[in-house]
């Protein structure tokens, strides 16, 4: 590890907890919240918060092949097409430098969510890649990922 910048400025963390209780309070599936972090997660090289959302994801009943499939999402065939517009949103916001995500996506991930929760699933792909860009920064090991406190959170159906 570079430094622990949970140390260096406890102010940083709070900020982006701040970010995630938003996104959270906004969008209730936690279960699909935690494959969008685990994709941008995947994208942006961050092991610390692969570990951090597939182990979250798991323990509130994801399963294996789900995660699994996670990085293959377009050929795997056990997304909804909800699912599946939350994942395309996830990854052209990741991958913002390649252009603008598009009015054809933004159009899709309308059909399947409400104003409020696409703001609430778009804040939380913004605190994930600050997460990432923290952690790969930072050099985080991966196994700090399992001494994380976790809070309980409610799966919506």
């Amino acid at each position: 590890m570079r430094l622990d910048y949970r140390e260096a400025l406890p102010q940083s963390a709070e900020a982006m907890l701040g970010l995630e209780k938003v996104a959270n309070e906004g969008f209730h599936d936690h279960r699909l919240l935690h494959l969008v972090r685990l994709r941008a997660s995947q994208i942006n090289g961050c092991a610390f918060c692969v570990r951090l959302h597939s182990d979250d994801a798991r323990r509130i009943g994801e399963s294996d092949e789900r995660l699994d499939m996670v990085s293959v999402w377009r050929e795997a065939e056990c997304f909804e097409p909800a699912e599946r517009a939350a994942l395309a949103w996830c990854e052209a916001l990741t991958r913002v430098a390649d252009g603008d995500p598009g009015d054809e996506l933004y159009e899709e991930l309308s059909r399947h969510f409400g104003p409020e929760q696409i703001v609430a699933l778009t804040v939380a792909i913004v605190s994930i890649n600050g997460w990432n860009r923290l952690n790969v920064a930072f050099a985080t090991p991966v196994a700090a990922a399992a001494e994380v406190p976790r809070r309980e959170a409610p799966v919506a159906t």
